[in-house]
């Protein structure tokens, strides 16, 4: 999977988000998650086998996975389209989460029992964004602020304040198409 510039992956279970959401590479034009069988092998190949699912769940996985990059594209600055929201708010709903305590006493979010094909996997990557929020890092997932791109990165700025997945392809853009367009506003 490509990895723009210098940026290191998401931390932890953070990943399998990130690698959600760069199933669709928006600027090259490639979708990873068309058919059953690519969503079989994206499931299986980040921690759940076994699910089987139907062209529905393609679908279903698919729109929240755009809904999903809107509300990274919101930690970089965008808001959060109102579509976006309230698709999240349906497909998180058929996607129940259990809160766990473990023998030390260590509360997680998991999947319900029972769940299968997309609610399953959406469940686990819900889960996985609990477990990001609790520990600071999911306002550090972010979509790059160049429509074109839109690429998630992990930003691991001290600061955290990053808007492009790479400074040298997409904020380089940026910062011309702004120099350029204040320029021609000058000369007029």
């Amino acid at each position: 999977m490509r990895q723009p510039g210098d940026r290191a992956p998401a931390p932890g279970s953070l990943a399998l988000v990130q690698n959600l959401l760069n199933t669709a590479e928006i600027a090259a034009g490639r979708d990873r998650l068309r058919t059953i069988a690519e969503l079989t092998a994206f499931a299986s190949a980040h921690g759940s086998p076994g699910l089987t699912f139907t062209d529905s769940d393609v679908t279903e996985t698919r729109r929240f996975r755009e809904a999903l990059r809107d509300a990274c594209r919101g930690h970089a600055g965008s808001p959060l389209p109102a579509a976006s929201a309230a698709a999240l708010r349906y497909t998180l709903a058929t996607s129940p989460l259990l809160l766990t305590i473990d023998g030390s006493g260590s509360a997680r979010a998991v999947p319900a029992a029972g769940l299968g094909g997309s609610a399953a996997l959406i469940a686990t990557v819900a889960a996985a964004i609990v477990d990001a929020a609790t520990t600071g890092t999911w306002l550090r997932l972010k979509a790059c602020a160049a429509h074109r791109c839109q690429w998630v990165y992990y930003d691991h700025s001290p600061g955290g304040r990053s808007r492009w997945c790479t400074m040298s392809i997409c904020g380089s853009r940026a910062k011309m198409r702004a120099y350029r367009a204040g320029r021609a506003t000058r000369s007029v």
